[in-house]
């Protein structure tokens, strides 16, 4: 199994949007935003962050982004990482997290930050194994107003 982590371009815009709507269907419930992803959003998010798509043997099958904070320029929120359904519990997901980890350790990012929808809990314990602790403090930045709140989790990236 041939399967590269590469760094998105703004012209994966249109090509990250239909991984994410294709990776929430039947997965997350409806109202998620990310079942209404478009290119336009995707590309302001590498502008101002960054993103790697997933391929295995040469195909796109997942992708994953990160934006900074306005607050805090050294914190970077994860967003949208999903893996296409006919390649799931592969735990191929890891190689996106590993790759922003890797790349936020690569600058001056001292943290990461995620939202786990409370609909998706078993991600509690993929995130955590990657050192991503619970945050109750912490509101995540795009939670949707209609749904719950979700769980904020948080990496402390060492110096």
């Amino acid at each position: 199994m041939n399967v590269v982590v590469r760094e998105a371009t703004l012209d994966d815009s249109q090509l990250i949007a239909d991984l994410t709507r294709a990776a929430w269907s039947g997965k997350v419930v409806v109202t998620s935003s990310g079942h209404r992803e478009t290119a336009v959003r995707v590309r302001q998010d590498l502008q101002h962050g960054g993103g790697f798509i997933l391929l295995r043997e040469d195909q796109p099958i997942g992708s994953v982004r990160w934006v900074p904070l306005d607050s805090e320029p050294d914190v970077w929120e994860i967003r949208r990482m999903g893996v296409l359904p006919r390649f799931r519990g592969e735990h191929l997901s890891q190689h996106l997290l590993e790759a922003v980890i890797h790349q936020a350790q690569a600058t001056d990012v001292t943290e990461l930050r995620l939202g786990v929808r409370a609909d998706q809990e078993r991600l509690l314990d993929l995130y955590a194994a990657f050192g991503f602790e619970m945050a109750p403090e912490l509101e995540y930045s795009h939670a949707n107003p209609l749904e719950p709140s979700p769980t904020v989790m948080r990496c402390l990236l060492g110096r």
